[in-house]
């Protein structure tokens, strides 16, 4: 690579923004060979102890593509730097580019073990923005950094980022009661704090109390009317209209829709999938295909939604007829699209038209199917009686089967009275499952159908040799 040459230090971005060597910088080939050059030349010339130089080097450092070992150099480049905005200019790219694990082990060595500077307020953002992204395997380093906030920075210094960066983490995470805490210290909350907190409730389906958090949501969005300067915005919306969906609020939902109208809100693909989800919810699929029909950029989203409320509601050509025409039209479809058509034609018995669907899966889009294509596959041949069909499904499956679909077939084994294939099913379920006490279960109920009651008694009292008790019933009478 040849050398830029003799480089004048410019040290702003005025002085340097036309300089050659800025200009050979951006053009450069992002390989790591040419990068180890590119840091002999910031050696040789001296830019190497100029800030804005040596950030836009890490900037283009922290681009090269996995994997790369630009921890190493970017440790040594940042080994005495005195300040923290170069180290956190670097763990900043690597998180907002997705790079989580490099990201957090670039804060750890240059922060925690060589302690080139201390962590400030620019620090934390952007890794627990990269935490909450990356799932919930990262879940526990976004507590950790958590607890190095508290231990780092002064109660004052916790400024309005870094309070709006936990409350995200924790409401993506699903930790409701830590983001409901960080909320209430906000003194004066902004619309994306509100929409934080809101969605962390409309999406938490609770742990069995008495009080649902989805209604919470609603609360919040009520007092976020009251008490605050700020103004519902769409991303809200979704928010509410979800939580009305999965309550079964149909009046609320309807008066949510109506405030989006009043207040001229933008329908949006995410507004519009919301509406046709809690419309389908609340059993107005009517209202659905209404809000569907008026919505002029459909994508795969909102066919899902349809298609999927369309199928709870037991129109299963329908949802097929919408299929075709998703396929005609050129929209995306994904794996979820094919789960929910299969469905529809599942519950409305439509052998041939569920079983070309998934046949088109790979042939026509180039979809493998997953465990749970087949799954929806074996359910529709059970439903339809067609048992072993069903059986021949699991045998040529290319991944294992689950327990779950030997036990939808050992269902309807009971269903159909097929004693004969229902007892080798309960065989494999065995083997896969030995002290699951709802197989036993099954098998009982299956040869209480047969009138088979010494059968039952041996299925009982295998259960009780093997300790297994059966899940005592409830009511809420």
């Amino acid at each position: 690579m040849r050398s830029p040459g003799k480089v004048c230090i410019p040290t702003s971005p005025q002085n340097c923004r036309h300089h050659p060597f800025f200009r050979f910088l951006e053009s450069c080939p992002r390989t790591l060979s040419a990068f180890n050059q590119i840091h002999a030349q910031f050696i040789a010339t001296g830019l190497a102890s100029h800030t804005y130089p040596l950030s836009r080097f890490l900037l283009l450092l922290s681009s090269l593509p996995p994997p790369s070992p630009s921890l190493p150099h970017a440790a040594a480049l940042l080994r005495f730097a005195s300040s923290p905005f170069l180290p956190n200019t670097l763990v900043s790219s690597l998180a907002d580019a997705g790079r989580a694990h490099l990201a957090l082990a670039l804060y750890s060595h240059l922060f925690l073990r060589l302690r080139t500077a201390k962590p400030n307020g620019h620090t934390f953002p952007s890794l627990l923005k990269a935490c909450a992204a990356a799932g919930p395997s990262f879940y526990p380093a976004g507590r950790a950094l958590h607890a190095h906030v508290v231990k780092f920075l002064d109660p004052d210094a916790v400024d309005h980022f870094v309070s709006a960066a936990l409350l995200s983490f924790y409401s993506r995470c699903g930790n409701v009661a830590s983001c409901r805490r960080i909320f209430d210290r906000i003194e004066d909350p902004d619309l994306p704090a509100w929409n934080c907190i809101i969605s962390a409730y409309a999406r938490s389906s609770g742990d069995g109390g008495d009080a649902d958090p989805r209604m919470q949501s609603l609360f919040l969005f009520r007092n976020l009317q009251l008490s605050s300067p700020f103004r519902p915005n769409e991303i809200t919306l979704v928010a509410v209209i979800g939580a009305c969906g999965d309550l079964g609020a149909l009046g609320q939902g309807i008066w949510a829709h109506a405030y989006m109208k009043l207040n001229h809100l933008t329908v949006n693909q995410f507004v519009a999938t919301a509406l046709i989800d809690m419309y389908s919810k609340c059993g107005r699929v009517d209202l659905a295909e209404q809000v569907f029909s008026a919505f002029p950029h459909k994508d795969t989203l909102c066919y899902n939604a349809m298609i999927r409320g369309l199928s709870v509601h037991g129109r299963g050509q329908r949802a097929v007829e919408l299929f075709d025409r998703m396929t005609r039209e050129n929209v995306g479809v994904d794996e979820v699209t094919f789960v929910v058509v299969m469905n529809a034609c599942a519950h409305a018995g439509l052998v041939d038209e569920g079983q070309r669907v998934f046949h088109r899966m790979k042939k026509d889009f180039g979809i493998d199917p997953k465990t749970e294509h087949y799954g929806c596959l074996v359910d529709l041949l059970c439903r339809s009686g067609l048992l072993e069909e069903a059986k021949a499904v699991l045998e040529c499956m290319p991944m294992k089967p689950n327990p779950i679909l030997f036990r939808t077939l050992l269902t309807a084994c009971a269903v159909h009275n097929n004693l004969e294939l229902g007892e080798r099913v309960m065989a494999k379920l065995m083997d896969s499952e030995p002290l699951h006490g709802g197989n036993y279960v099954l098998l009982s109920n299956m040869y209480a159908r047969a009138s088979r009651w010494d059968g039952v008694i041996q299925a009982r009292a295998l259960m009780k040799n093997k300790g297994i008790a059966k899940s005592p019933g409830s009511s809420f009478v």
